[in-house]
């Protein structure tokens, strides 16, 4: 109910166009990239989903980021705006139940953006390079990777928004993170686990352990960060 409640409450801003138009987007990155440079890539001894990851994935991952901070910023908007925030305090539902049924409509509009880009990627991946029978199941290895990765950055964002009144402080709060996760060496594994930075890895950057244990933190800190959100709603209710 909750999740259908803020679905409709989005459906009034522009906040499903620009995920739709962001993803479109962030997917015509490898299609552009291949279709004035594919001659750079072609010959690459690699798999074609690898290739293509490596040259596109900072970029479009990059889009996805920015999309969840802005998205949550809108989302949260609405709700201070009018002051519906404070008249649903007074009622007898909780605050949280409101913040993961965002955090539902963000995580499948996420899914939305990454189904996308997968199928962007599968489909230069089919045009330019030849089909080997490990294509599907690494397109979707991937595309799972990336899911559970970008979690942590949804919560995050989320987070960040729930807590300013004042939209812009959200989104520049979101985006300073952003742009902070860029400058983390992506050779140190502690700095990556920064939520912002996660989304950029990928799978064949990495051995298979490394991978257990981004997979591992990416689940760590959802849990973590959806704790901490509950924390600080009850703090706050109490003071107000």
């Amino acid at each position: 109910m909750s999740f259908g409640l803020e679905l409709r409450k989005v459906k009034r801003t522009g906040f499903l166009p620009a995920f739709l138009g962001g993803g479109i987007l962030a997917a015509a990155v490898p299609v552009l990239n291949m279709a004035f440079r594919s001659e750079i890539y072609v010959g690459i001894n690699a798999a074609p989903v690898n290739i293509l990851l490596n040259a596109n994935w900072q970029i479009m991952s990059m889009f996805n980021i920015l999309l969840v901070v802005v998205g949550a910023c809108i989302m949260y908007n609405t709700e201070y705006a009018e002051g519906a925030i404070q008249k649903m305090c007074t009622l007898p539902t909780k605050e949280s139940t409101m913040f993961f049924g965002k955090i539902a409509v963000l995580i499948a509009v996420s899914i939305l953006l990454l189904l996308i880009e997968t199928i962007s990627v599968f489909g230069c991946s089919v045009h330019w390079f030849e089909v080997s029978a490990d294509l599907y199941m690494e397109t979707l290895k991937s595309f799972g990777f990336f899911l559970l990765l970008m979690l942590p950055t949804v919560f995050c964002a989320l987070l960040i928004a729930s807590l300013s009144k004042n939209m812009w402080i959200g989104l520049g709060i979101g985006v300073m993170c952003v742009f902070a996760a860029t400058m983390i060496p992506s050779q140190n594994f502690v700095l990556t686990l920064f939520p912002f930075a996660l989304p950029f890895q990928t799978l064949e950057n990495h051995t298979a352990d490394v991978i257990r244990n981004y997979a591992a933190a990416g689940a760590v800190e959802t849990v973590l960060i959806a704790l901490l959100e509950i924390m600080i709603l009850k703090v706050r209710r109490s003071f107000e």
